[in-house]
């Protein structure tokens, strides 16, 4: 292996490696967040109780000039709540354009792995449709929560649009790539309302496939929309493998993650993304898919 092959791999090999923080909410069950969502971890503060919220959210507090709202993340999965804030941690994050607090129990660590160990979630639980992925640390199983999902679903986002079609989008078709069923259903409603055709795919792997059928009979999409945190295969693999297969090498990939940040639209370019967009704002992805399908020079319906 030359000097330039080892760094190529050395780099792809990073970009597979996922970064957890581990954590608690009642008991010895570990849970895991990435830490790429994570601003900090910080001792549980005073609370102000809100009125009339989300039986989920335990308060809101301050942290340096910005309210930040506190989301007690057991509750919101359907588990008893934590039983007090005191001695409890907050692990603050960055997702969908803003900031907020989950109130856990005890932080354990950091662990890295691979994207590929990341394995798609057990059905049959009430629990399983707030997790994304799971992986195994220390001969435990650890459960990947979907805290975009929490988010959602306890602070009001107002997704509604009044885009309208375009008429020259409504021949085109988008593979929308995403593991979370709350981000399929966004997408596709925006995509609905410029008038295009969407198929779905709940994992690289799964899309992967479904294009080389796609390209064997002649019909591949227009475009490709994935989140990037996916398990067995994440977006930024998604998009390198289509870049190496000749007959899909051309196909226009738009990355769109509830990740924020300069590293990951750098990262999302090294590994051959045409666009990267952070979620979810309807206007912003319809922006990025007119561009996208219509070229630079698009105007917005």
């Amino acid at each position: 292996m030359t000097a330039h092959h080892r760094r190529t791999h050395d780099i792809h090999a990073k970009e597979d490696r996922l970064e957890l923080l581990l954590f608690s909410l009642h008991g010895r069950q570990r849970f895991g967040i990435n830490v790429l969502k994570v601003k900090e971890v910080i001792p549980c503060p005073h609370l102000t109780i809100v009125p009339q919220a989300h039986p989920a959210v335990r308060g809101v507090t301050h942290l340096r000039g910005r309210p930040l709202t506190v989301i007690d993340l057991a509750q919101a999965v359907g588990r008893p709540p934590l039983p007090q804030v005191e001695g409890n941690s907050v692990i603050v994050t960055e997702l969908n354009r803003s900031q907020q607090g989950f109130l856990v129990g005890k932080v354990d660590r950091i662990v890295v792995c691979d994207w590929s160990q990341v394995l798609p979630p057990p059905s049959g639980t009430g629990l399983a449709s707030y997790i994304t992925g799971v992986t195994r640390v220390d001969e435990e199983l650890v459960q990947v929560l979907d805290v975009e999902r929490v988010l959602g679903e306890v602070v009001e986002i107002d997704t509604a649009t009044t885009l309208e079609g375009h008429p020259a989008l409504h021949d085109k078709r988008v593979l929308v790539v995403d593991d979370s069923l709350v981000a399929r259903s966004k997408t596709a409603q925006t995509l609905s309302s410029l008038g295009i055709d969407c198929l779905m795919a709940r994992d690289g792997r799964e899309a992967l496939e479904e294009l080389k059928r796609l390209g064997e009979e002649k019909m591949l999409p227009d475009m490709v929309i994935s989140d990037i945190e996916m398990p067995e295969m994440d977006g930024y693999s998604l998009t390198r493998e289509l870049r190496a297969i000749p007959a899909l090498a051309d196909i226009y990939v738009l990355l769109h993650t509830s990740l924020n940040g300069a590293i990951n639209t750098e990262k999302a370019h090294r590994v051959g993304a045409n666009d990267f967009l952070t979620k979810f704002v309807p206007e912003d992805l319809a922006h990025a898919v007119i561009k996208g399908l219509l070229g630079q020079g698009a105007q917005e319906p």
